[in-house]
């Protein structure tokens, strides 16, 4: 490849390359420009597809059918990092089904019997969990045997990418609120324990509404990862040690396996937030942008779909 390339993608988290991904794959010459790479806060994510909370609920819904079908075939695929698993979503009040039960080519609710103690309503499902390490390294791989290139970089603004008419994507996680003039961009800080596998195939998810206190487990074949949190506003990247005993004991409670499991390694990330999703073209400061961040904990479960869009945006762009 010879001269300027034609986009810049900014970040190389789980966002960022995987629209990245979709570009060079159709033949644009991409370049992914980030100061981390792998982006830190999609490598310290659990990872599994939804449910998610976040808008706007009538394109949401279908990013993550886009990007479930994108998952589910990737799991076929040896070293993607991705697995479909089957477990327990349960709810200690009473429930109706999720509306994103209907995504889901089978679920069913459980009967009491399934359900931990204390558990009032569940719903048994099998989707797409992702080990997020083994899988950003494999979107890697795929975006270099595309022709992609990878750029360790800090930038300061998006037009300083534009020279020789360049389009610039912003998938800049939670860097890309100040790229964009944006301030409605905060982070809800996560923390995981990753431990030893005692020996678990499937997961538990406990839905806890609003409370910044989560609970969940996912297996990774030789780990397992539990959570977890969800605080807003903070922006500390540190393992809390208090934290994490209150994660091993919740999700302890429910299998107590857990408990006695060694704890291998802490993950701390910060979840790119914002009232809903930005995905749009604009002009700033005469260069061509696409945003494309403001997922918050959902970046896995819309990635592929997202990507999709962005895709036709800068089509639109060039063609304009």
């Amino acid at each position: 490849m010879v001269g300027h390339p034609e986009i810049l993608v900014v970040g190389a988290g789980v966002i960022g390359l995987t629209t990245a991904i979709g570009l060079a794959e159709t033949g644009h010459r991409v370049t992914v420009v980030a100061e981390e790479v792998p982006g830190r806060t999609s490598l310290a994510a659990g990872a599994s597809w939804g449910p998610y909370h976040v808008e706007p609920h009538d394109k949401v819904g279908q990013w993550g059918r886009d990007t479930l079908a994108v998952l589910t075939e990737l799991a076929t695929v040896a070293g993607t990092g991705v697995r479909m698993v089957s477990g327990v979503e349960a709810s200690r009040t009473a429930a109706t089904m999720p509306r994103w039960a209907s995504h889901l080519p089978a679920v069913r609710p459980c009967p009491s019997g399934e359900l931990p103690q204390g558990f009032a309503t569940g719903w048994r499902y099998t989707v797409p969990v992702v080990d997020m390490p083994r899988y950003l390294a494999y979107l890697l791989r795929r975006l270099r045997s595309a022709g992609g290139t990878v750029e360790r970089r800090h930038v300061v603004a998006l037009p300083e990418l534009a020279r020789g008419g360049r389009t610039v994507v912003n998938c800049a996680g939670l860097g890309a609120g100040a790229l964009a003039d944006d301030d409605s961009v905060y982070p809800i800080r996560g923390q995981l324990v990753v431990v030893a596998n005692p020996g678990l195939h499937t997961f538990f998810s406990e839905d806890t509404g609003t409370s910044p206190e989560l609970l969940h487990y996912l297996p990774h074949g030789d780990s397992m990862v539990l959570g977890g949190v969800a605080a807003a506003g903070d922006w500390s990247r540190d393992p809390d040690p208090a934290t994490s005993a209150a994660i091993i004991a919740r999700c302890g409670e429910i299998e107590p396996l857990l408990l006695r499991a060694e704890v291998l390694m802490h993950r701390v990330g910060l979840r790119p937030t914002r009232p809903q999703v930005r995905l749009e073209a604009e002009r700033l400061d005469g260069t061509r942008v696409i945003h494309n961040y403001g997922h918050g904990g959902a970046g896995v479960s819309l990635s592929w779909g997202c990507a999709a869009e962005t895709l036709a945006l800068v089509a639109g762009c060039l063609d304009g």
